[in-house]
């Protein structure tokens, strides 16, 4: 699938780092490097910009290492980029850790899976069909 990226950042395009990959390294793309503080969330610009095609999103979702190592993840993970916005491509960051952590200019800070949805035509009805699960709620499937 061929997507439209303008590259405003000083970074190269996003790759994938293995022929399996399912999702592409972003980088920051600040003047300077940022401090997140404990608990504290800032948006990072990326400087990129895309043109999805209809039916496609872009999800942003956490580094699992920078989760595991820095505490460091995405805070509306996964976040959606609908095929018709235009604008950067910017990354809500969190610390949940307990030190300070530093973003440098070119930091891989998130990942970008770009997936296909369908959008539903709602059908209003009175009841639904019966099914095994019926109305069991949080965790009722993992249940004996």
């Amino acid at each position: 699938m061929k997507v439209k990226i303008v590259n405003k950042s000083v970074h190269p395009l996003p790759e994938y780092a293995t022929n399996l990959s399912a999702g592409v390294d972003l980088r920051a793309n600040v003047s300077e490097p940022v401090t997140l503080k404990p608990l504290e969330r800032k948006l990072i610009p990326t400087g990129l910009f895309i043109e999805l095609p209809q039916g496609y999103e872009a999800q942003i979702r956490p580094r699992s290492g920078l989760a595991l190592k820095k505490g460091i993840t995405v805070l509306n993970s996964p976040g959606t980029i609908d095929a018709d916005y235009r604008g950067e491509i910017c990354v809500i960051l969190i610390n949940l850790s307990n030190e300070d952590f530093v973003i440098e200019n070119g930091e891989r800070i998130c990942q970008m899976v770009v997936t296909q949805h369908a959008q539903v035509e709602w059908i209003e009805a009175d009841v639904l069909g019966e099914t095994e699960r019926g109305a069991g709620g949080f965790g009722h499937t993992g249940k004996s």
